[in-house]
C-alpha cells in the first residue's frame, strides 16, 4: 500500500511539472507578436522555438490552386479575395485585407491571421438592410437571408452585350416561369472588369425598368450578377430599391463566369453569419 502511494505521487508530481512546462511554454509563445502583415525576416527562418520545425525536404511543397473539382464536376464562381480585386468607387482595390499578428516565424505557437475588409468585398451578397434604413434597425441582416433560395438549380445566361439589363433585355431572354434562379452573364466578363484593380463605372448592370419586368413577369428569387453590384451604375440606387423593397428576392454580386456554358446547374451559396450586418462575402459553387 505504501509503495502504490509513493508511486502515485511520484505520478502527480511528475503530471503537474508536465503541465507547468507546456503552459508556461504557449505563454512564452504567445506573448511574441508582430504588427506587420507578414514580420521582417518572414521566410529567413526555418525552425521556430515554438510549434512545428521547418525541414527542407518541404521546399518542393506547392499547393493547390484549384478552380474546378471533382474532374470538373464542380466550379468555383467564387473570386479570390485579394489585394487587387476591385473595391466599390476605389481606384486603389481592395488593399490590404489580412494581417498576421501572431506568426510562428516570430515566437508564436501557432499562425493567426486578422482581416478588416468592406462586407461587401469580392463576391458577395446584399441584405435588404443595405439600401432600407428601416430593415436595417428592424435586423433585417445577412442571417436573416434564406438559404433555401441560395441552394438549388440556376440557370446561367448570357445578357446580349450591347446593353444594360432593361425591360427590352429581360423580354428579350425569354426566361421561362418557375425559373427561381438565374446567373446574369454580361458584357463585365467579357471585359474582365473584375480582375482589374480600379473601380469601373461603366459596368453593366440592371436598370430600374429591368428590375421591375424581372419582379413582374419571372419566378426569380435570386438574380446572380457578374460585378460588384446588381443595379447599373446610372440606376444604383433605384434599381436596388426595386429589388429589396419586398425582401424575397437575394443579390449576390461579383460572381466569377468565366469559361462556363450557359445552362442550367445546381448553385449553391453560402454567407457568413455576420449578425447585423448588411452584406457579406459569400462562398459560391456550381455542380453540373
Amino acid at each position: 500500500m505504501m509503495m502504490m502511494k509513493v508511486s502515485f505521487t511520484l505520478l502527480l508530481t511528475c503530471t503537474v511539472h508536465m503541465l507547468t512546462f507546456t503552459v508556461e511554454s504557449l505563454a512564452s509563445c504567445s506573448s511574441s507578436s508582430a504588427t506587420e502583415a507578414y514580420p521582417s525576416g518572414y521566410g529567413d527562418e526555418h525552425s521556430s522555438s515554438c510549434g512545428a520545425s521547418y525541414s527542407h525536404e518541404h521546399d518542393d511543397l506547392v499547393p493547390p490552386k484549384r478552380e474546378v473539382y471533382g474532374g470538373g464536376r464542380i466550379i468555383d464562381i467564387t473570386h479570390k479575395i485579394r489585394s487587387d480585386l476591385p473595391s466599390f468607387g476605389s481606384s486603389e482595390g481592395v488593399g490590404q485585407f489580412l494581417w498576421l499578428p501572431s506568426s510562428m516565424k516570430n515566437g508564436s505557437f501557432a499562425n493567426i491571421s486578422e482581416m478588416k475588409m468592406l462586407t461587401h468585398t469580392g463576391t458577395h451578397v446584399d441584405a435588404p438592410g443595405h439600401f432600407f434604413d428601416h430593415y436595417f434597425d428592424a435586423g433585417f441582416d445577412v442571417d436573416t437571408l434564406d438559404l433555401d433560395v441560395l441552394n438549388g438549380p440556376a440557370l446561367l445566361v448570357d445578357v446580349p452585350r450591347d446593353k444594360n439589363i432593361t425591360a427590352e433585355a429581360m423580354e428579350s431572354l425569354n426566361i421561362p416561369r418557375g425559373v427561381r434562379r438565374v446567373l446574369f452573364r454580361t458584357l463585365n466578363t467579357d471585359r474582365k472588369l473584375m480582375w482589374k484593380k480600379e473601380f469601373d463605372t461603366s459596368f453593366v448592370g440592371f436598370m430600374k425598368d429591368g428590375a421591375q419586368w424581372l419582379i413582374e413577369n419571372t419566378d426569380i428569387k435570386m438574380v446572380g450578377v457578374d460585378y460588384l453590384s446588381a443595379a447599373a451604375f446610372d440606376n444604383l440606387i433605384s434599381a436596388h430599391l426595386v429589388f429589396l423593397e419586398g425582401r424575397d428576392i437575394i443579390l449576390v454580386e461579383g460572381l466569377k463566369l468565366d469559361d462556363i456554358n450557359p445552362g442550367i446547374y445546381s448553385v449553391h451559396c453560402l454567407p457568413l453569419r455576420l449578425v447585423g450586418a448588411e452584406g457579406s462575402p459569400i462562398r459560391c459553387i456550381l455542380i453540373k
